[in-house]
């Protein structure tokens, strides 16, 4: 079936799909990083734990699954009780976190099922900084309960000594009360054509999302796919041109695509092939297109205000 003449979401032919299969890396033993810097791993991550370089990323981005059962193409994850959950995720987390510089940040997202788990255990290894809740206007509404509208993420670092580029992730938001000072001039505000705009410190509030769908370039048919402006939040804040960031639930790319578009290196794992491709095929494009819906001009705008 032909999908629409809007629909943008990205998608793979047999060809293509064979292609991009060629440039995925499959590990047999310890790696040294230079082997994968800015490549895609597809392997199961918990099979290939010990092989990875030791201090290497200066980001880590965790986007586990979480505590329900959801199938992530050929891989199913089944819910557990809290205290299962929280162990699984203790089984694996102080691993992954060799791999991490000391002034290193790790974003660890979860929803309302997930996030008591991830506070406990992440405290264990981390010093958790603060939880954003970013608004995904997505969902089904539910008969006997609220819908659920919001996820969590967990900003953690591993010292005290971290990069947070403030300047770099600003919100700018149209001025409702426009006050000026006694001269007449705007105070704290710039006049432009529309009215007028004011820079803002970012908060741990983030309403200003669009969660992918069919209209939007990025968007592939991944479940649980994040929005390159979230991840653009996170890499501007916490990381500097060059640095590297690593996401070992890689899904359909979105870390690796956003840290190439904005000028870092990274490394992905991902354990389905058809995911990974997806990957490949978005690295390829970030080569030529850089833009990141509702990031222009070094400036974060309010959601679905700039499309693609």
């Amino acid at each position: 079936m032909q999908p629409a003449p809007r629909n943008k979401t990205l998608r793979l032919d047999q060809e293509e799909s064979q292609s991009l299969a060629s440039r995925l890396l499959h590990l047999n033993g310890p790696a040294p990083f230079d082997s994968i810097e800015n490549r895609t791993i597809n392997q199961d991550l918990f099979e290939i734990l010990d092989w990875l370089p030791t201090g290497f990323a200066d980001l880590l981005f965790l986007d586990p699954p979480y505590n329900l059962t959801k199938s992530f193409g050929e891989t199913t994850f089944a819910a557990r009780s809290m205290d299962q959950y929280a162990k699984w995720l203790d089984s694996w987390l102080p691993k992954i976190l060799s791999t991490i510089k000391p002034t290193a940040s790790v974003y660890i997202c979860g929803d309302w099922r997930s996030s008591p788990a991830i506070h406990q255990i992440a405290a264990k290894h981390l010093q958790i900084r603060n939880r954003i809740t970013w608004e995904r206007e997505k969902g089904r509404g539910a008969t006997a309960n609220w819908k659920s509208a919001s996820e969590d993420i967990f900003f953690c670092t591993a010292s005290e000594q971290y990069t947070f580029n403030l300047d770099a992730v600003k919100i700018t938001r149209r001025v409702i009360a426009p006050y000026k000072d006694s001269n007449g001039k705007p105070k704290d505000w710039v006049e432009t054509t529309t009215g007028g705009e004011r820079r803002t410190h970012p908060s741990n509030l983030w309403t200003d999302l669009t969660v992918p769908f069919w209209s939007m370039p990025e968007n592939t048919e991944h479940p649980t796919q994040k929005p390159e402006k979230l991840l653009a939040k996170i890499i501007l804040a916490s990381t500097n041109p060059g640095d590297v960031v690593f996401d070992p639930f890689l899904g359909s790319g979105t870390t690796s695509a956003t840290a190439r578009k904005l000028g870092r290196r990274f490394v992905g794992v991902e354990a389905d092939a058809n995911y990974c491709c997806l990957a490949e095929k978005r690295l390829e494009l970030a080569l030529t297109d850089k833009r990141i819906q509702g990031y222009e001009n070094g400036i974060f705008r309010d959601r679905n205000s700039s499309a693609l």
